[in-house]
């Protein structure tokens, strides 16, 4: 069993305590079917070493698997669609290169076993440039990240074809979204029945691309 703790100080001054496996299961199970569609996204806003993040990617990597083995192309569209669909903050930077790495190999050693001869390093780059948007270091509660910018994500959709569309949005103006009120500072967002909140305006907004070409667009 992995330790929980890596230092009395890191506990004492961050709280920093690592989940179990057995917790980190049984949590996740409590939302079984969002943890297996390929396109529904978590967030983990102290996400550590990524050990929620790690087992929702595993188990969207075996749906992908499951509908797409047969198929190497869409096995690999698919594959990077369900890492877009996955994001943590760590107030720590030790943590969040760690999960970014965590959460790397476990699609590599998947995307190589079942890509096959169509695995390809172009691919593995653009996992990594996901990585580095989705995993950021920052602070949850301020909403900042550790260089004092906001925290920003990327929102990645499937759009047609092989096309994604990017559309990056600050976590603090998504999370003012879940109001019950817009107000006068709100202008241009959206209703979303779905969730049931207001969508802002995107910070930034890119062209459709072909997944394997997201890295284009820094």
């Amino acid at each position: 069993m992995k330790t929980q703790v890596k230092s009395k100080e890191r506990v004492t001054e961050h709280g920093e305590v690592f989940t179990n496996e057995r917790e980190v299961n049984a949590m996740l199970d409590l939302v079984k079917h969002e943890t297996e569609r390929i396109e529904s996204r978590f967030l983990e806003p102290a996400c550590g070493e990524g050990a929620f993040l790690m087992e929702i990617l595993r188990r969207k990597l075996e749906v992908v698997k499951n509908n797409y083995k047969k198929n190497p192309y869409d096995y690999e569209r698919y594959s990077i669609l369900a890492l877009t669909s996955i994001y943590g903050v760590d107030i720590m930077e030790d943590n969040a290169t760690i999960c970014r790495k965590n959460l790397y190999d476990i699609w590599n050693v998947a995307y190589s076993q079942h890509a096959k001869n169509q695995a390809n390093d172009q691919c593995r780059e653009v996992a990594k440039f996901i990585l580095r948007k989705n995993i950021l270091c920052g602070d949850a509660l301020t909403m900042l990240q550790n260089d004092g910018t906001p925290i920003t994500f990327a929102e990645w959709s499937l759009v047609t074809g092989d096309n994604i569309k990017r559309r990056d949005y600050r976590l603090n103006e998504l999370l003012e979204g879940h109001e019950e009120q817009m107000t006068i500072f709100m202008i241009g967002w959206e209703y979303d029945e779905e969730i049931q909140a207001f969508i802002p305006s995107p910070v930034q907004e890119y062209p459709p691309t072909s997944y394997l070409r997201l890295n284009d667009y820094e």
